[in-house]
């Protein structure tokens, strides 16, 4: 009894790590996850903490409100990235894509290097600058520069507040990943702007890695906190601590996911004309020489 006691005191608290991870990914807070699962905040506390019995429908609540599969936070043992990746390719695949994926994995075909197009994407956390330094060095190369999410609001004639008010957190991903796959299949060279979660959602970062050269726009914690407070997105009543200890632990969170882009640019305690110049020698010594790009790099 105490070894089955002790098994499943195991598995409570490692499910508990991964809705705390799972949310925090996601820069979602307590409460916000409450109001989007309908769930208390204290039940929350209670399931990250792991303390006391789980209900199934309660945890599934809890899965849709942060628009994930409820087998990747009950699964024995930890998924990695490449499988979710895989796993959702092949919700979508026809019976032929699939035959091919099998007989590939079976060895019966080679694998062949993936090309990349002048496009640039720029991902980082809230206040990395990736609006900013995307437009300069756009304007700079004479490339067009998109953000993600006014493409989602223009195709769906809707802002990004009323998605998430009308559709939930799944929702936009959906709409996120549709919008990404129609970028990646126009023509022309592009800096396009992400938004600071688009790692957390496996399949969608995949496209993001496979279709553009990838940039990871680093900064300390207090550095992006104090660029979204210049920006207005702060609310000054509150606890600044607090809210740059939730930062900290975003970061954290998404550093492994963040690191698996092409290149990264340091934007720490520099001026803003500094961190452009940076980023357009990435650019420039990635693509110079080549008008159709090169081969992204190994993982």
């Amino acid at each position: 009894m105490t070894d089955a006691a002790d098994q499943e005191a195991s598995f409570l608290n490692e499910l508990g790590r991964r809705v705390r991870h799972a949310r925090t990914v996601r820069g979602l807070s307590r409460k916000l996850l409450s109001q989007a699962s309908g769930l208390s905040e204290r039940y929350i506390a209670q399931l990250e903490s792991g303390q006391g019995n789980v209900s199934i429908i309660l945890l599934r609540r809890v899965a849709n409100a942060m628009g994930m599969r409820l087998d990747d936070l009950v699964a024995t043992q930890e998924a990695s990235s490449d499988w979710r990746v895989i796993r959702d390719l092949l919700d979508q695949a026809s019976p032929d894509q699939i035959a091919l994926a099998k007989s590939a994995l079976a060895g019966s075909t080679g694998t062949e290097s993936r090309t990349i197009r002048r496009r640039v994407a720029l991902v980082g956390l809230r206040g990395a600058g990736k609006s900013t330094l995307g437009r300069m060095a756009a304007a700079h190369l004479g490339w067009r520069f998109v953000e993600l999410n006014t493409e989602i609001e223009r195709e769906n004639g809707l802002s990004v507040r009323e998605i998430f008010a009308i559709y939930g957190q799944e929702g936009y991903r959906r709409l996120e990943q549709k919008a990404l796959r129609g970028l990646a299949e126009q023509p022309g060279p592009m800096v396009l702007a992400t938004g600071g979660s688009i790692v957390a959602e496996p399949l969608t970062y995949d496209l993001l890695l496979s279709s553009f050269y990838t940039i990871w726009l680093q900064a300390r914690p207090e550095e992006h906190l104090q660029r979204v407070r210049d920006q207005g997105h702060v609310e000054g009543k509150g606890d600044p601590a607090s809210v740059l200890e939730d930062l900290r632990a975003v970061l954290l969170s998404r550093e492994p996911l963040y690191a698996r882009a092409s290149a990264v640019v340091d934007t720490s305690d520099v001026p803003v004309e500094v961190m452009a110049e940076r980023l357009i020698e990435v650019i420039e010594t990635r693509f110079s020489g080549n008008d159709t790009g090169g081969r992204r790099p190994a993982a």
